[in-house]
């Protein structure tokens, strides 16, 4: 830790542009999608690799989350990420740590109604990682849109001088997101997977093709319906929440750009995704 942060002070020094993507492991190509991100914007690039025990809660997967470090490094190599900052949790994490960081209102909606303290153990070690890398931009992918709204406001409301970078979604041919949980999918789960972004892309349609004519407090109602319709033809998956948001605060949406977010389990598998309508690009704080 201390040779990294040496290494960060002495490019800051030179007035070299710092890009950080943090990571839990497990690379995919999402993750390159950053790091090709980052290398294009900034002079160097510094990747994080750390499962994080602090955004697991007790029946969740922290135990027999993958870490392949040696294909990591490798896809780092030839990525050509500039530094891989791989620590020990002792390393971020004391036994005596009595600091937590936590950003209350877009933490709670979506994800952090089913996932208790998830979103503290994220904007902490976030907030320990940029301490460390002091980074001039990182970079996060959309898939995880609430943990990208939660470290935007974490870096507004603290003053942390970082602009953090949102990055489309990366998806494989058939439309599923990449993430590094879909190699615990069977390859029958794995065949059915897709359907949360169909599901998604309907629901969006339907706002897309009602929305200028209707702001009825209905529509989001039946968007979510149609996106439950589909979902409901694969035997054996389980919606834990489907809603649409309004992007910038996560509250249920009622007009402007809106976000449709959803968790699904599909066998023990827990899958995310969104589809962002009516803005540009992903808002920033």
């Amino acid at each position: 830790m201390a040779a990294l942060r040496r290494l960060a002070i002495s490019w800051r020094a030179r007035k070299t542009s710092i890009g950080f993507v943090p990571t839990l492991g497990a690379l995919h190509e999402g993750h390159l999608e950053l790091i090709r991100r980052s290398r294009r914007e900034n002079r160097r690039t510094v990747v994080s690799v750390f499962v994080n025990p602090a955004q697991f809660g007790p029946r969740e997967d922290f135990k027999k989350y993958p870490r392949p470090f040696a294909r990591d490094a490798a896809l780092c190599r030839r990525a050509g990420v500039d530094a891989l900052f791989a620590p020990a949790s002792r390393d971020l994490y004391s036994s005596d740590d009595d600091t937590r960081v936590s950003v209350d209102r877009l933490s709670r909606p979506l994800c952090g109604g089913f996932r208790p303290g998830h979103f503290r153990g994220v904007a902490t070690v976030v907030a320990k990682l940029f301490n460390i890398v002091q980074p001039d931009r990182a970079y996060f992918g959309e898939k995880d849109f609430q943990q990208f709204r939660v470290v935007s406001r974490l870096v507004r409301d603290l003053h942390f001088p970082v602009r953090i970078v949102p990055v489309p979604t990366v998806r494989e041919p058939s439309g599923l997101a990449r993430s590094s949980r879909n190699r615990f999918l069977t390859a029958k789960e794995r065949t059915a997977a897709p359907v949360l972004a169909r599901a998604l892309r309907s629901a969006a349609q339907v706002l897309n093709s009602r929305r200028r004519r209707s702001r009825s407090p209905g529509l989001a109602a039946e968007a979510r319906r149609a996106a439950r319709k589909i979902l409901s033809g694969v035997p054996g998956l389980r919606v834990q929440y489907l809603e649409v948001a309004d992007p910038r605060t996560l509250r249920p949406w009622r007009s402007g750009p809106a976000l449709v977010a959803a968790a699904v389990f599909l066998g023990r598998t827990r899958l995310i995704d969104n589809v962002l309508l009516g803005a540009r690009r992903a808002p920033s704080d």
